[in-house]
């Protein structure tokens, strides 16, 4: 089962239909307003790559990357936004090649941290982030005071210029 991620664009109909499937998941589980969820337009602006993951041309997985905070050059932040994965593809490794793939585009682009948001009540995703180097943080930005978020940060190594 050869896995593919690449990134491409968010409007497309199965990429969409992830999303569809990641929000209904979220609602199932969280209040709307501790769901901070992009949409495609979101994901469309300047400074968000999308990343899919594909298993024999499918589109099974989907995370997003935001570069933020412009403003320290030395050290930008981002965001992984949208990660999903179908639950056909659960247990595959698939979230693991995406949030690797996120991180390599994120230090590429010079980001020193790399943050995340999710719920308590996401078992399986916190496991992979700590077993991936994320360190739990206090909430950040529209996180505060969100009962239902857990943030996360990750240090990334900045390539040498």
């Amino acid at each position: 089962m050869p896995i593919d991620v690449r990134v491409e664009p968010p409007r497309q109909p199965e990429v969409e239909d992830l999303l569809r499937l990641s929000d209904e998941y979220a609602f199932s589980l969280y209040p709307a307003e501790s769901c901070y969820l992009l949409d495609v337009s979101e994901l469309e602006r300047q400074g968000v790559t999308v990343f899919v993951a594909r298993v024999d041309g499918r589109a099974l997985g989907i995370a997003a990357l935001v570069v933020g905070d412009a403003s320290d050059r030395a050290a930008p932040r981002a965001e992984l936004k949208r990660m999903f994965v179908h639950e056909d593809a659960r247990g595959r490794g698939l979230a693991r090649l995406l949030l690797s793939a996120i991180e390599r585009a994120a230090a590429d682009a010079g980001v020193a941290e790399l943050r995340l948001e999710t719920g308590p009540l996401q078992h399986a995703a916190i496991a992979l982030y700590e077993r991936s180097g994320y360190a739990r943080i206090p909430n950040f930005g529209p996180y505060v005071g969100d009962p239902y978020s857990v943030c996360y940060a990750k240090a990334l190594p900045v390539p040498a210029s």
